[in-house]
């Protein structure tokens, strides 16, 4: 099985820990063949906090984020050139919030040394991560709502290569709060997300991350999976968002699996920003 794992962080990003050299280490223990680098970067949070004139909201919100950026991008080629023949290293960022500065945003992607940009939405406009919110069952739907035409109005401009863990606030809503949180009343505006993405030839991301969690499943599922094939989607990526050497490639297998039961037949990369396909072999 070709186990690829393109999405994961080190201490670069404010919730990380750990090195690249040790993820590499890691990736040549489990057979990992491909492994991507993507550190946070999140685009309302590029400049100083004197720019925005805010304070931070919590000890994850990090401003001057070209910083981590510049950090990210010296250490993952550096480390390119050092791992083994064995592993494709990837250089990539996970674009937080592109939506807060297209303009800025933008001319960070722009650097020559990214393979690949991973795009999420983490926030809404001027409120926390999902992981501060409170939530009730009022609030929810407000919050829902904001969330996937944010993802829609991402699409639009559709400067990225992977859209990132399309139903990550359920981690929060379903896993901590266990609250039954019904997305299904949004499923025409992912449509249309879907069909952007699917006419851009960008693709979107089995994250596995809430298999380890108390959410228990991957964002997103199966259903939005088969849709994304079913309105064209062709690439599709896998990633563990492992923030430690010791989660990597953790679900990676159930993740290719469920790229299989929902219509794909190759799980997907990007070098220098160009999609490369792995197919999936007989039995995973």
């Amino acid at each position: 099985m070709n186990l690829i794992d393109c999405h994961c962080h080190t201490a670069n990003s404010p919730d990380g820990e750990g090195s690249v050299k040790q993820l590499c280490m890691r990736a040549g223990e489990l057979g990992i063949s491909v492994l991507g680098i993507s550190e946070h970067c999140e685009a309302n949070r590029l400049y100083t906090k004197e720019h925005y004139g805010n304070e931070p909201k919590n000890e994850y919100e990090i401003y001057n984020n070209i910083g981590i950026f510049e950090k990210s991008m010296a250490e993952n080629t550096a480390a390119i050139s050092e791992c083994s023949e064995n592993l494709t290293l990837l250089c990539g960022i996970e674009l937080g919030q592109p939506y807060a500065d297209f303009c800025g945003a933008q001319s960070l992607i722009e650097d020559k040394r990214l393979d690949f940009v991973i795009a999420s939405a983490h926030e809404l406009k001027d409120k926390e991560d999902f992981a501060f919110l409170s939530y009730t069952h009022e609030n929810i739907k407000i919050y829902l709502k904001e969330y996937f035409e944010s993802i829609y109005e991402m699409c639009k401009w559709g400067k990225f290569d992977i859209l990132a863990h399309l139903t990550y606030p359920l981690r929060y809503i379903n896993g901590i709060a266990k609250l039954d949180a019904d997305i299904s009343e949004y499923n025409e505006i992912i449509a249309e997300s879907f069909k952007l993405l699917a006419q851009n030839g960008k693709g979107i991301e089995i994250n596995t991350s809430g298999l380890r969690q108390p959410y228990g499943l991957t964002f997103p599922t199966l259903e939005y999976v088969k849709l994304f094939k079913e309105l064209g989607g062709e690439i599709i990526s896998i990633g563990s968002d492992a923030h430690c050497a010791a989660d990597l490639g953790k679900g990676i297998k159930e993740g290719t699996e469920l790229a299989l039961a929902g219509g794909f037949e190759y799980i997907s990369y990007f070098k220098n920003r160009k999609p490369q396909f792995i197919k999936i072999q007989n039995g995973v």
